[in-house]
């Protein structure tokens, strides 16, 4: 059921809501994805601060949310988009790349510009945006209900659920062992809060990122040879008419699983960006929406192509497995033994730290609906139900992960679209010349 529900909203009104949003933010922008590429890159590694407010470094905001959108939904995810999409999943994970940096820089850019200090404390998001850019408080509590439920009941399911998979697939460790340990590493470092995970964020995304690189260019370069035929099928089967499974074309379920998974990589249209973003101690909303392009072009184009050229050209994606334990296979297929303890490894980073971001990101919905005595027990609660979801079904729990991430697209690009005009003029600013309009 849980299932349906996911394809029924995903089929066409997500895919169709947010390709659409991404389209019209990158006409809005200028193109600015391509346009200010690589201007985005000199930023994406300035490490002071603009501004005296915010809880983090713009370089440590950035790792903040490459943390939490890089996570296994890059490995494991992905893997399933071409396991059960066919090879031309990945072709519309690029495509919904693409636009997904516009939707981002638009996240970001509104996520600094609308924001409460609070004293020490930092409230971002899309709830700000949404109440104080829209004027509309009801859109604000509905966006903080919906993200605050799937923060909770997604993030601490899906994350340690790879995590345990590939780890027990690999060194044999139950996988409820693997759940606790993970449990009680998260909680050490999220009962610290932002300033917390922001140290943690600077010290392992750049280590994730680097590792899984390397790790996956040796597989690729070691089956060369078959890349162009990979390549061919991933166009072709991209927008293939013949009749799949039920008698879909094949070109709808590739897109359905690519765009699906490819959205739950990069995160772009859930508005978590702006939270992350958000706490930034800049005062150039620009700047963070340059660091946003940085941030999906890595989710889209590095780390989720790796997952799924690995598996595409080793063959391992019809072999049966699936989510992260078909990385690994892939990355045995070439280093025995060695690639499924990388892919373990990369795993476990992925999963953590996306489990730290989001613990962050679930912390400031419930504040919004509930004022900051949530914050401590809902920290708790979290790290609590980590162990059950390593032992969860798979397919529950990505299928869940669909639904809940869905609904809170819809509220995000209502303020996504009626705001874009301010997007817009973020996006022809050269940096150190906006102005800090943070309320």
């Amino acid at each position: 059921m849980i299932q349906a529900l996911a394809d029924r909203l995903f089929m066409p009104w997500v895919i169709g809501v947010l390709l659409g949003a991404g389209l019209w933010l990158t006409v809005r922008t200028g193109v600015v994805q391509i346009r200010r590429f690589v201007e985005a890159w000199r930023t994406a590694f300035v490490r002071g601060g603009t501004g005296t407010t915010g809880a983090l470094t713009p370089f440590q905001a950035f790792m903040t949310a490459l943390a939490a959108s890089i996570g296994t939904g890059n490995i494991a995810g992905v893997a399933t988009a071409i396991v059960s999409g066919g090879p031309g999943a990945l072709f519309w994970i690029w495509i919904y790349g693409f636009v997904a940096m516009a939707i981002k820089f638009a996240e970001a850019t509104l996520g600094l510009s609308f924001r409460e200090v609070r004293g020490t404390s930092v409230l971002s998001g899309p709830m700000y945006y949404l109440r104080d850019g829209m004027k509309s408080p009801f859109l604000a509590w509905l966006f903080a209900l919906v993200a605050a439920v799937a923060a909770l009941t997604t993030t601490p399911f899906t994350q340690p659920n790879s995590i345990a998979l590939v780890i027990n697939s690999v060194f044999g460790i139950p996988k409820i062992a693997v759940g606790v340990l993970v449990a009680v590493l998260t909680w050490l470092v999220i009962i610290g809060g932002i300033e917390s995970i922001g140290r943690a964020a600077e010290k392992l995304s750049p280590l994730k990122v680097g590792l899984y690189l390397v790790g996956g260019l040796i597989v690729i370069l070691f089956n060369a040879a078959r890349i162009p035929g990979v390549f061919a099928s991933i166009v072709a089967q991209a927008f293939s008419m013949q009749a799949a499974a039920g008698g879909t074309l094949g070109m709808l379920i590739a897109m359905r699983y690519g765009i699906a998974r490819g959205i739950y990589a990069n995160e772009a249209g859930y508005g978590t960006a702006a939270v992350a973003y958000g706490t930034a101690q800049s005062s150039q909303p620009v700047q963070q929406g340059l660091n946003a392009v940085i941030e999906v072009f890595t989710v889209s184009f590095v780390t989720s192509t790796i997952s799924a050229m690995t598996i595409l050209l080793t063959g391992v994606w019809q072999s049966g497995l699936t989510s992260s334990a078909a990385v690994a296979a892939g990355f045995n297929t070439v280093m025995p033994t060695v690639g499924g303890w990388i892919v373990a490894f990369c795993v476990f980073l992925f999963g953590y730290t996306t489990l730290i971001g989001w613990a962050y990101y679930g912390e400031q919905f419930f504040e919004y609906i509930l004022g900051r005595t949530v914050t401590l027990p809902y920290r708790w609660i979290y790290c609590l139900l980590i162990p059950f979801g390593a032992v969860t079904k798979v397919e529950v729990v990505w299928a869940w992960g669909d639904l809940m991430n869905a609904l809170q697209v819809f509220p995000n690009l209502v303020g996504l679209i009626g705001l874009s005009g301010l997007v817009a003029r973020f996006a022809h600013e050269k940096l150190g010349k906006s102005a800090d309009i943070t309320l």
